[in-house]
């Protein structure tokens, strides 16, 4: 990335996950797991991927109270991560237990009731916008969860046709619908409208097929998903499916598919973040940075910038935890 190039700028919160220690054990009852608290949430992790891959990118966060605020901060910093954006709040931070599943999927707990991460003011996000913005990523918990949510939607639409927009939805299903969700003033009626705004005005969509599930129940065919997703508003959809080849969609083309890396998998936490962040610094880095620019590129530049968002994601996996790839090993891997 060349100096003074257009920044990436990410919005969202910062939650401190807590992972298992499988050979720590847990205690001669059972009862007693061991954890080990590391950084986390998709704002953060996206991020700290961009940061390491090289990318100038600012993080607007809301920075809670407790004892591990001072950790937060400081993985941004480590990776390079401009954090002049941070405000400092009131509310504590948000907390995930995560479990990890036998194929490396994570299950997650929260305890974020009252949380700093999505009670931004627009006051607050006109203080930290910066002013060189070549993309902007928004999405999670705070984009679809009110008072939030609300002035998140109002900087998207001001930067709307200034910068890249990029939406990630990364539903949280106990966060966005059911007694927990509802606690939050979440329902998936409230909590699908905000997302369908967002995607109207976006130029990247990446999606989860698990996301899908939620926010389309019943939905078989992730072909016919995708191909309708680009024609919502994104210049281009990225689908994602466990291990499953990519699905790539632009508007009135066709589905095409890319292979993911092979590598062995530790756990998959941060992945998707992982794989955001390195098609983001990859736009930014090719000169991408209008939906102009972006929906004229041909296929193969995008699909060769999709391999490498692949690439930084798959080598996050052989790690524990969200625990992306710097430049140099992602040059190494390929």
């Amino acid at each position: 990335m060349q100096p003074g190039s257009p920044s990436l700028c990410v919005l969202g919160e910062l939650v401190v996950d807590l992972l298992p220690v499988p050979e720590a054990g847990a205690g001669p009852e059972g009862t007693a797991p061991q954890y080990v608290a590391r950084p986390g949430g998709n704002a953060l992790n996206v991020a700290v991927a961009a940061g390491r891959l090289g990318a100038p990118v600012r993080l607007l966060a809301r920075l809670g109270t407790g004892p591990l605020a001072v950790s937060l901060r400081r993985h941004a910093e480590l990776a390079g991560v401009d954090t002049t954006g941070f405000v400092a709040a009131d509310e504590p931070i948000s907390l995930a237990v995560v479990g990890v599943g036998p194929d490396g999927s994570p299950d997650y707990g929260f305890h974020v009731l009252g949380a700093a991460d999505w009670q931004w003011t627009d006051d607050e996000l006109a203080r930290v916008r910066p002013a060189d913005v070549g993309a902007v990523h928004v999405g999670s918990i705070s984009s679809w969860t009110e008072p939030g949510s609300t002035a998140i939607a109002g900087l998207v639409d001001r930067l709307s046709g200034e910068a890249l927009i990029s939406v990630d939805p990364n539903i949280r299903p106990m966060l966005a619908d059911g007694p927990v969700g509802a606690t939050l003033g979440n329902d998936r009626a409230a909590v699908t409208r905000r997302l369908d705004a967002l995607v109207a005005r976006a130029d990247l969509v990446k999606v989860s097929a698990e996301d899908l599930a939620w926010l389309e129940p019943g939905t078989t065919d992730l072909d016919d998903a995708v191909l309708r997703w680009a024609e919502r508003g994104p210049a281009l959809v990225v689908l994602t499916d466990g291990g499953a080849p990519l699905r790539i969609a632009r508007p009135g083309g066709s589905v095409l598919r890319r292979e993911i890396p092979r590598v062995d998998v530790v756990d998959t936490v941060g992945a998707g973040d992982s794989l955001a962040a390195g098609l983001l610094t990859g736009l930014l880095d090719a000169g991408l940075t209008t939906r102009a620019a972006l929906a004229g590129a041909p296929d193969e530049q995008l699909l060769a910038l999709v391999d490498d968002a692949a690439l930084v994601a798959a080598l996050n996996c052989t790690r524990v935890g969200a625990d992306p790839p710097t430049r140099a090993e992602l040059d190494a891997a390929r």
